[in-house]
């Protein structure tokens, strides 16, 4: 098996160049060799490349017969940078998915308007993180199909009993930079998932009423909460569904799980799926 290595958001630190010799050897261990793209360290600034090169290191994984699946491992805020240069006709003729998190909320949204594939919110370093081997276990039997325990979140609703409808969404600041772009998918019937690494009640306050004012509230069939991550650290008044509360009504089912977000822990949600909770 190969598999492609992007970083369509800003490029590593040079002092993290390890961590990709690291995930490489982890991948060969596993038996899949991995390739990096041509822009992963940064040059200038934030930027591993431009917006174009670092789309056309992307669209080259998709053009390339060998390359089985695709795992971005940036983050950061320049993503949406390369969303006018994918060619989202040459996407959706493939079978490969893509993974990434984070800012890449961006690409893997915008994917699934575009194309209506499915992507999966994950940052496959984790493998090398902190914890490196339970991540690693779940994600080897996830490609043998021993089982889907990478998959697998545990959950519990605040609001609600139930909910069913395709997940989209992701990071909350990152996912709210696709409004009023082409690339921001139809909210009707969705389950949005939302999670978070900075902001405190301000910063997450002000993207729920954005939410709110775009109507998305009033479209979506369910929200599930992820981790965030700052947030809950900063030990705040109201949690972060108090504040949600401010901007839905009291009918909207909403779960929240302690499995996806920014941990190392963390596990992994397909965006663009079908999904049905319950209680």
């Amino acid at each position: 098996m190969k598999v492609g290595l992007s970083a369509c958001s800003s490029g590593h630190l040079a002092e993290w160049e390890g961590q990709i010799t690291e995930l490489v050897d982890a991948f060969r261990d596993m038996e899949i060799e991995a390739v990096p793209a041509s822009h992963i360290i940064r040059t200038v600034d934030e930027f591993s490349g431009t917006d174009m090169e670092r789309a056309a290191d992307l669209m080259s994984f998709y053009k390339d017969d060998e390359i089985e699946a695709i795992y971005d491992i940036s983050g950061g805020d320049l993503a949406n940078g390369v969303l006018k240069y994918l060619d989202f006709e040459t996407i959706s003729k493939t079978k490969k998915i893509f993974w990434g998190y984070s800012d890449l909320t961006t690409v893997i949204n915008a994917i699934y308007t575009m194309t209506g594939k499915q992507s999966v919110l994950y940052q496959v370093k984790n493998i090398i993180w902190e914890y490196a081997t339970i991540q690693r276990q779940r994600f080897s039997d996830y490609l043998s199909g021993e089982n889907r325990d990478l998959f697998d979140i545990d959950y519990s609703f605040w609001q609600g009993k139930s909910m069913r409808g395709v997940v989209v969404g992701g990071n909350i600041r990152c996912f709210t930079k696709l409004a009023g772009t082409k690339y921001f998918p139809d909210m009707n019937g969705k389950i949005l998932f939302l999670e978070s690494l900075g902001g405190e009640s301000g910063q997450i306050a002000t993207l729920f009423a954005q939410l709110e004012d775009m109507g998305v509230f009033d479209k979506v069939a369910g929200v599930i909460l992820g981790t965030f991550t700052n947030y809950e650290k900063a030990g705040l008044s109201l949690s972060v569904y108090d504040l949600l509360k401010m901007h839905i009504s009291k009918e909207l089912p909403v779960a929240c799980t302690r499995e996806i977000g920014h941990g190392h822990d963390s596990k992994a949600i397909v965006i663009g799926k079908e999904y049905s909770l319950s209680c």
